[in-house]
């Protein structure tokens, strides 16, 4: 009865059917499922960190949360629209899904500004649910052999990744155990924090930083109901695989032939057969934040398309 309960449902059937069959003939469980969306986020407030990117995750996200009925606070450096996007245009698409949405610029790793950011979204919203740390250190300098890596191209892509996944999950912690009521922090690593990588040293050691901090915290927020899970993505095909082309590309090749190559490198060891979208990684960011991943904790969850299957 289960998978036919679940196939109406996608059907939008279910209600002339339950009136023909009655509730008798379907599990407490299945109407408990039935009555709710699957991952209903309604009266939910989420921080999103890293989302002005006209192509990026942390936009993709935003907009998934919202489509689940989530409020959002967006955020990223600073108001001058660039190539990546402005926040403006982030929050209007969430207002246009009729969802609230608060932009709220920051850089995640100055902590006055960090504190600053979830003060000012739980003073909007009247609280605060889920984060996601998203913002990344843009590739570049840092896509070098260790033995020409500059201390300060490694010094910002730790600054970014791992100290600002600190200072934001600190400060939302605090209200979150504040609040009482349980909450969700969401942690964007990387196949690249699982297995190494050459010429991607600095973003390897960042990455697999972001997972030992997930563990970490995890340990110490389970005991006040907070959820603490890591997303491992491979390449996305976003505004930032530019950067990576052009860092990457070898003498003689360029960086939009650098760039076909790691795509169709990503779609041929990709089991299903294709590159992920940051649409599929907006999915289970939207699966972690809500109520069905209840019981999931400190995990690294990769979304490659069977890439990896660790």
């Amino acid at each position: 009865m289960t998978y036919l309960v679940l196939l109406l449902r996608l059907r939008g059937e279910f209600s002339a059917i339950l009136g023909r069959i009655g509730p008798s003939s379907i599990t407490n469980f299945e109407l408990r499922f039935l009555e709710s969306d699957m991952y209903d986020l309604r009266g939910k407030v989420a921080l999103v960190t890293g989302a002005a990117g006209k192509e990026g995750l942390g936009r993709a996200i935003a907009l998934r949360l919202a489509q689940e009925g989530a409020d959002l606070a967006v955020n990223d450096l600073g108001r001058a629209e660039s190539r990546r996007g402005s926040l403006d245009d982030v929050v209007a698409a969430i207002e246009a899904l009729g969802q609230s949405a608060l932009a709220v610029y920051a850089d995640v790793t100055i902590a006055d500004q960090v504190e600053r950011m979830v003060a000012d979204t739980v003073d909007h919203f009247g609280r605060i649910d889920i984060l996601v740390n998203n913002a990344g250190a843009p590739a570049g300098k840092d896509r070098v052999p260790v033995v020409e890596l500059e201390e300060s191209a490694w010094d910002l892509v730790q600054n970014v990744n791992v100290k600002g996944s600190f200072l934001c999950s600190r400060a939302a912690a605090r209200a979150l155990i504040a609040q009482g009521q349980g909450g969700r922090i969401i942690n964007i690593s990387s196949q690249a924090g699982k297995q190494g990588v050459p010429r991607y040293a600095a973003y390897c050691a960042s990455k697999f930083a972001v997972i030992g901090f997930t563990q970490a915290l995890a340990h110490e927020l389970g005991a006040h109901g907070i959820n603490v899970n890591a997303i491992c993505p491979g390449l996305l095909a976003t505004e930032r695989i530019d950067d990576m082309a052009a860092a990457l590309a070898p003498a003689g090749i360029s960086p939009a032939a650098q760039r076909e190559a790691m795509i169709e490198g990503a779609i041929d060891r990709a089991v299903l057969g294709r590159m992920a979208t940051v649409e599929d990684i907006a999915d289970m960011a939207a699966f972690l934040a809500s109520d069905q991943s209840a019981f999931l904790t400190g995990l690294s969850l990769s979304v490659t398309g069977g890439a990896s299957m660790d």
